[in-house]
């Protein structure tokens, strides 16, 4: 099993990667700095046992070790993967790391993610860059995700029939690479 981080020949590269895979782009450095940090943190807050004894004084302590190191070290990932999605959204990567260090409190983390550019993708005819999602290319009418030939809104390449007005999509002709079935 593995968990965060898998690296080898076949695997995408980061900016090739879907939804689902956001633990992936964390880089290692990252985890490795975040292991580190909470490690610190919880040597920090419990290297001496508190210095007066009152009742729940040790455990609020021990909370106070592990929030602050899970904290810190949450900030680690979350700096880790602004790292590698500002490459992949072709964004100045210098300028947006800079912007997440120096803003306080996670303030520029949170700028990033509001002001990230949408992912794009060429078009494997043309090459053009396209935003994510595009039905066709706009320069060559290049066909990128399959449609209802009937409302033309988008359908999986599994549907046999499209989930919004019940239209049979193998009618529509749609090229052989954006149909998983065919009959023929």
């Amino acid at each position: 099993m593995t968990l965060w981080n898998p690296r080898t020949s076949d695997s995408p590269e980061p900016h090739e990667l879907g939804d689902g895979d956001s633990l992936r782009m964390i880089p290692l450095w990252s985890i490795v700095l975040a292991v580190l940090v909470f490690a610190g943190s919880m040597y920090w807050f419990n290297r001496t046992p508190p210095p007066h004894h009152r009742p729940g004084s040790l455990p609020m302590h021990l909370i106070m070790g592990y929030t602050t190191g899970a904290a810190l070290a949450s900030y680690c990932l979350l700096v880790g993967y602004v790292s590698r999605d500002v490459k992949r959204r072709a964004m100045s990567a210098p300028l947006w790391m800079l912007i997440v260090l120096v803003m306080p409190g996670g303030i520029g983390a949170v700028v990033y993610f509001l002001l990230r550019q949408p992912i794009l993708i060429r078009c494997l005819h043309c090459t053009t860059e396209l935003p994510e999602g595009v039905h066709f290319c706009p320069q060559c009418r290049f066909q990128m995700a399959p449609v209802c030939g009937q409302c033309f809104r988008s359908v999986q390449i599994t549907d046999a029939y499209c989930p919004q007005c019940g239209h049979d999509v193998a009618e529509d002709l749609a090229p052989a690479r954006l149909r998983a079935y065919s009959d023929t």
